[in-house]
């Protein structure tokens, strides 16, 4: 949510003529006063900031290889490291906003296992950057650090940009040598939709000709997207923030007490996975109790009213989350009375009470030879997912405006 005093600032902007390089140069100093980098802008969203990023990492301040792009003829440096494990899809995949620029993306290691030599072995005289993800996307365990990545490839001479829209720290990345951040103006900063884009001078430089006068003119941010990223970086720098992560808490608590109650659940707090002061409910349900799938009870809140939104790519694995973040007043109590409305959806599916289900571990149950085989109701790797992402785009507009 947009707190007032942003909206008010997009608000009176939007009657005003602006200068827009000079309302980038506003944006700059505030974004340095925030993160300690030497320079910044802001572009229409992390992905855009993908994009003209890399575009900097390729061709530097040359307006005209600039305009060439995405035609890389001119261009020696044109390929990006990726970990295997970052490659992830958040609406779009990660490697479409390299290729976009005209640049090839190359993945390093295994998803599960990445080993310093691997990506040293994968820059080349061609690789212009190297492209880190902080996300709870990403696979979390089996690969290098950030801080061996940005020193293998600093070693190299090869920039680093890091993704860290979902993150909340708009320090630490800087601070451990990152050439380029990416930031969410709307997630944690709480702003209307834009991306901020911090680091050194001469890649920001270049990034911000990138979106004036070159591939991302495409994706550049309009005057409300910059005024309403300045206002939230500014609110950021002078808010309580202990109070206002109490008052999540506080909020959260009201949630996981509610959830408790209703027979079926399994609720307990979450640590989220990259560090940002947030604390999730993890949501399961009970086989003992209910025989009922948890995205039943996803889809569920999903279609009610109001509509009840919750974190739910760990469907596969049998829970789904709920972030209190960004939470307005009364909220809490929406979220506790449409689960408690659903009450009956775990009543009326019981349990499989055969003694197959009683036995352990719960994955596998006996077959009529008494030899243990695999419940696939019980496994990620069987999970059916219950749509389709294309046949919901097909669909679009007419399945809203029915």
């Amino acid at each position: 949510m947009v707190p007032d005093e942003i909206a008010q600032c997009v608000a009176e902007s939007l009657g005003r003529f602006v200068e827009m390089d000079a309302l980038q140069a506003e944006a700059s100093r505030n974004i340095v006063q925030a993160t300690g980098s030497e320079a910044g802008c802001v572009t229409a969203s992390v992905a855009s900031g993908i994009c003209i990023s890399l575009a900097a990492a390729m061709t530097g301040a040359d307006l005209g290889l600039a305009e060439d792009l995405p035609d890389i003829s001119k261009v020696s440096k044109n390929e990006v490291i990726i970990l295997k494990g970052h490659v992830v899809n958040y609406g779009s995949n990660i490697n479409q906003q390299i290729r976009l620029v005209g640049a090839t993306p190359v993945e390093v290691g295994t998803v599960t296992v990445i080993e310093p030599y691997q990506l040293r072995h994968a820059i080349t005289e061609k690789t212009c950057a190297g492209l880190w993800v902080v996300s709870h996307h990403t696979v979390q365990s089996g690969l290098i650090g950030l801080q061996t990545f940005i020193e293998i490839c600093h070693e190299k001479g090869v920039s680093v940009i890091v993704d860290a829209a979902t993150e909340y720290d708009l320090k630490i990345f800087i601070n451990m040598g990152a050439d380029i951040v990416l930031y969410s103006g709307h997630k944690f900063l709480s702003g209307p939709t834009s991306g901020i884009v911090t680091g050194n001078s001469a890649l920001i430089k270049a990034a911000y000709m990138h979106q004036s006068n070159g591939i991302g003119r495409a994706m550049k941010a309009g005057k409300d997207s910059v005024v309403g990223a300045i206002a939230a970086i500014q609110r950021w720098q002078n808010i309580d923030h202990r109070k206002l992560h109490e008052e999540e808490y506080q909020r959260l608590t009201h949630i996981r007490k509610g959830l408790e109650k209703i027979r079926g659940l399994c609720v307990e707090e979450h640590a989220d996975p990259t560090g940002n002061p947030i604390t999730p409910l993890k949501v399961s349900i009970d086989p003992e109790l209910s025989g009922l799938r948890i995205e039943e009870l996803s889809k569920a809140l999903l279609q009610g009213n109001p509509q009840i939104v919750v974190r739910d790519h760990h469907l596969d694995l049998g829970f789904f989350q709920i972030d209190p973040c960004n939470m307005k007043s009364g909220d809490p109590e929406r979220v506790v009375s449409r689960v408690q409305e659903l009450q009956n959806l775990l009543v009326d599916c019981p349990p499989d009470s055969s003694e197959e289900n009683k036995l352990r571990p719960r994955r596998s149950v006996y077959d009529e030879k008494g030899i243990p085989v695999v419940n696939p109701d019980c496994v990620s790797w069987a999970y059916r997912k219950s749509g389709d992402r294309e046949d919901q785009l097909k669909s679009w507009p007419e399945r809203y405006l029915k």
